[in-house]
């Protein structure tokens, strides 16, 4: 199974963490559905699953999830090279999933956590395009939009450096990630609860003290290192982990190809969704502008973690 969802008692603490309450929920949807009707420069959006979805990822306030919404639609419109061209069968896309392997594993935690492998296959390999890269993380993103109809404590990510180079460190420009960071933080309804890495090198020093004064203290108390996968285990279920780390879920390039034959089964509706965006012209008062968003003098808005 692609997405293993909660079990109703598990459903139960999530909802109690994200502030569900199942009798005004449904009102609550209703409630930003009429509030999208009535913006001038955002998309026609009639989809209750993904509506709830931005709820519980903004703890069911209201104007949290506004902002959200707006940022969601406002970055398709500013950000064109993540949100165009979503094809995986496109050659740019298609060899960038024979050489990364980025799925969500079919198990959640204990306390009911998605957990999203990150890995290259070959420290040899050239370092692919990074942007398409992380419109191919997008683009899983927003399956999960649609199909975590339960809903999700937050994600936890691990990133396995056993393959990361200085030569492909050095095509993560700080532009390229500081719109990556605040498209993920600002415009989708993640929590992203821990990140673990494995497989650690001296490099792995270099790249987190570069990220390390863009975001909060929060977050850089929840990064973990771990030399030995024993301790990985303390945090993250073996059973749900793939077999390269010692878990019973099979081998991550099973759930990597299935993860490809979702996003190509997903191929018309990524088309149908290019066209859900802002119409900046419409906007009430000022535009949003590429430097309002992204700020002129290069450095890293804070990534803020829930």
């Amino acid at each position: 199974m692609l997405l293993i969802q909660p079990s109703e008692e598990m459903s139960k603490q999530i909802r109690m963490e994200l502030n569900e309450n199942v009798a005004t929920r449904d009102k609550d949807v209703e409630v930003i559905k009429e509030w999208l009707s009535k913006q001038p420069h955002l998309p026609q959006f009639d989809d209750d699953y993904r509506l709830l979805t931005f709820l519980r990822g903004c703890k069911f306030s209201l104007e949290k999830c506004k902002k959200k919404l707006d940022m969601y639609f406002t970055m398709r419109t500013a950000i064109p090279e993540f949100f165009t061209n979503r094809d995986v069968t496109l050659p740019e896309l298609k060899e960038i999933t024979k050489i990364i392997q980025i799925p969500p594993l079919p198990g959640l935690t204990k306390n009911g956590r998605r957990v999203i492998v990150m890995r290259g296959i070959n420290k040899d390999l050239p370092t692919p395009n990074v942007a398409e890269l992380m419109k191919l993380v997008l683009m899983i993103g927003d399956v999960r939009l649609k199909e975590e109809l339960m809903g999700v404590a937050g994600d936890v990510y691990i990133l396995d450096a056993s393959v990361a180079t200085p030569s492909h460190f050095a095509k993560f420009t700080p532009a390229l990630v500081k719109k990556f960071l605040v498209c993920v933080q600002e415009a989708y309804p993640v929590k992203l609860k821990e990140v673990h890495v494995v497989n650690i090198s001296p490099l792995v020093d270099t790249i987190v003290n570069f990220v390390k004064p863009f975001i909060k203290e929060k977050i850089r108390n929840r990064i973990f290192m771990h030399s030995d996968l024993n301790t990985l285990y303390e945090y993250i279920p073996r059973e749900i982990l793939p077999a390269e780390y010692g878990g019973d879920a099979g081998p991550l390039q099973n759930i990597h190809e299935t993860w490809i034959k979702k996003l190509e089964e997903y191929g018309p509706w990524f088309v149908e969704q290019e066209s859900i965006k802002t119409n900046e012209a419409l906007r009430p008062g000022k535009p949003k502008t590429h430097d309002d968003l992204f700020g002129l003098d290069g450095s890293f808005r804070q990534l803020v973690i829930d």
